[in-house]
């Protein structure tokens, strides 16, 4: 008898979860990364499937507050399958290295997708974003860590990012923690409301306002804060907190007390490393939002494979075909168009403040893919969860989790209304939309069908011509229509050149379905059924698993 019940309750564990994924494996292709992530995909679809699920039901972080000692302890306990498979995918796996190595983010970002679990992919990538600034910005006192947090060299250590306050939430310019110098370094004083990581990072980033400062997000500086100075505890843990979803990832309340700080960067740009450093995070919350859907669809896709309903098996059935049909076609532009904003990222993150145009058009397509992305991930969620009926909403099958865990996706690292607004200011003060427009027309150029991409790329010119047509706050109140009529049509042209590319038929047909539902608005097409199959099975790798 085997030893795991998953097998019972996911038809997708076990699988090999970069095998199967097909387009996944030709995006990658087309952008450049030749590497073969099985290894991870093997790891993704059994140890880290069955570690969230366990942590999820019954093994969440607790808060060891104080040692057997009668010392302050402030850390937070993980159940040892999770603390053994983090250092696995931070040392072994080198989750984390790939930036700093001289390889490309890419290589970085697609395990967050495989892991799918954003507990575990949000501890990599606080850790990440640590290392990021410390490597770019750090002083000589602290910058060689991002060697230990990118898992370059022992020990293995973890990073967060401490920028929120019950004062303002996503509006950092409310902060209230205040910083004072005190000889080569600082000194914090202040609480942070929701810090993940709290209780398992060595160090983690804060941003803080020097006394006397006024408020206001400009006058905020980004600083690092070790777990010890001198021997002694730097911060306290005040408590973790209780979750709808990311359980695997500990979050709590740190309070700051004369907590010994270092300057990040130049004084006076500190709100330039902090929303720099929130571009990382806004493309592993991309990554990981699809992720997560992905997870889910192959919970529907196989149940419905499985599962007979009046008379034939629920994937026969054509209104689910056409959920599932839906689902993919959504996956796979989105993945396009999110692997792009990771390639500009790629090109553009040696630039530093006020950077080059590069570097915010690559922040212009991460606005929008973030935004994208994350409403996708709770809609396929939830739609997959209804192909499964009554039991998917138990508590006992995964297809419910992925719900719960997709809802964050809209809210981490900027809400969706946030994304859109800093999407209106890179057109209309960086001009980055030029840059976009120029760009997709080159791509269009090079497409596999001329007429799918030119139609595509007619919505945005007339989307961008109709913003510039809009002032004030009318246009911050279609900002979010704005985003989606750009990001749709962008991720149709980009479709179309992976398919020409790659010479592959298979992305040119999801462009064109997405092009009639998604960018013109039309009810989605009916293809012919041996097409239909091919794409929701994933090129037929779920077909025959």
């Amino acid at each position: 008898m085997p030893l795991t019940s998953m097998e019972d309750v996911s038809p997708s564990y076990g699988l090999n979860h970069y095998r199967v994924d097909r387009p996944l494996a030709l995006l990658l292709e087309a952008f450049g990364v030749k590497r073969d992530f099985s290894g991870l995909g093997a790891l993704a679809g059994r140890e880290v499937y069955e570690m969230a699920y366990r942590v999820d039901r019954a093994s969440q972080p607790i808060l060891v507050a104080w040692s057997y000692r009668g010392e302050r302890s402030e850390k937070a306990w993980l159940d040892p399958a999770e603390r053994s498979l983090l250092e696995r995918l931070l040392i072994s796996e080198g989750v984390n290295r790939p930036p700093f190595e001289g390889r490309s983010w890419l290589e970085h970002y697609t395990p967050i997708y495989l892991i799918g679990d954003p507990g575990i992919s949000c501890i990599l990538t606080i850790t990440v974003q640590t290392a990021y600034a410390l490597y770019k910005y750090g002083p000589s006192e602290v910058r060689g860590l991002y060697r230990n947090l990118s898992g370059m060299e022992p020990p293995a250590m973890w990073g967060a990012t401490w920028f929120t306050e019950v004062s303002g939430g996503s509006d950092l310019g409310a902060n209230e923690t205040v910083a004072r110098p005190y000889g080569s370094f600082w000194r914090l004083t202040g609480y942070k409301y929701f810090a993940s990581g709290a209780g398992i990072a060595d160090i983690a980033l804060v941003t803080a306002r020097p006394e006397g400062r006024q408020p206001g997000a400009r006058n905020l500086e980004l600083y690092a804060v070790p777990r010890t100075h001198d021997g002694k505890l730097n911060f306290r843990v005040t408590r973790l907190k209780w979750k709808s979803g990311t359980v695997s990832v500990p979050t709590g309340e740190v309070e700051l007390d004369g907590s010994a700080a270092y300057l990040i960067g130049e004084m006076g740009k500190g709100i330039y490393y902090a929303l720099e450093d929130l571009m990382v995070s806004r493309l592993a919350n991309s990554f990981g939002a699809l992720g997560i859907a992905r997870k889910a669809y192959m919970e529907a896709y196989l149940y419905a494979s499985q599962r007979r309903a009046f008379g034939k098996r629920i994937v026969e059935h054509e209104l689910a075909v056409r959920d599932l049909l839906e689902m993919e076609v959504e996956i796979e532009a989105l993945l396009a168009l999110t692997m792009y904003a990771a390639s500009l990222f790629d090109r553009a993150w040696g630039s530093r403040p006020p950077y080059d145009p590069g570097y915010h058009y690559a922040r212009l397509i991460t606005h929008i893919a973030k935004n994208l992305t994350a409403e996708a991930s709770a809609r396929i969620t939830a739609v997959s969860m209804e192909l499964w009926g009554g039991i998917g909403f138990l508590h006992e099958f995964p297809v419910e989790r992925w719900h719960r865990e997709a809802m964050i996706t809209p809210i981490w690292e900027g809400t969706s209304n946030i994304q859109a607004l800093d999407m209106l200011e890179a057109m209309q003060k960086k001009r980055a939309h030029e840059t976009l427009l120029a760009d997709m027309e080159d791509k269009a150029g090079q497409a596999y069908d001329e007429r799918v991409s030119q139609a595509a790329l007619k919505s945005l010119r007339e989307t961008i011509e109709l913003t510039s047509k809009l002032r004030g706050g009318e246009a911050k109140y279609h900002a979010k229509d704005i985003l989606r009529a750009l990001g749709r049509a962008a991720a149709v042209i980009l479709l179309e050149h992976a398919s020409y590319r790659l010479g592959d038929e298979g992305f040119h047909r999801v462009a064109e379905l997405y092009l009639e539902w998604r960018v013109k608005g039309k009810s989605l097409p009916r293809p012919p059924a041996p097409i239909a199959r091919d794409i929701v099975s994933l090129r037929g790798m779920l077909e025959n698993k």
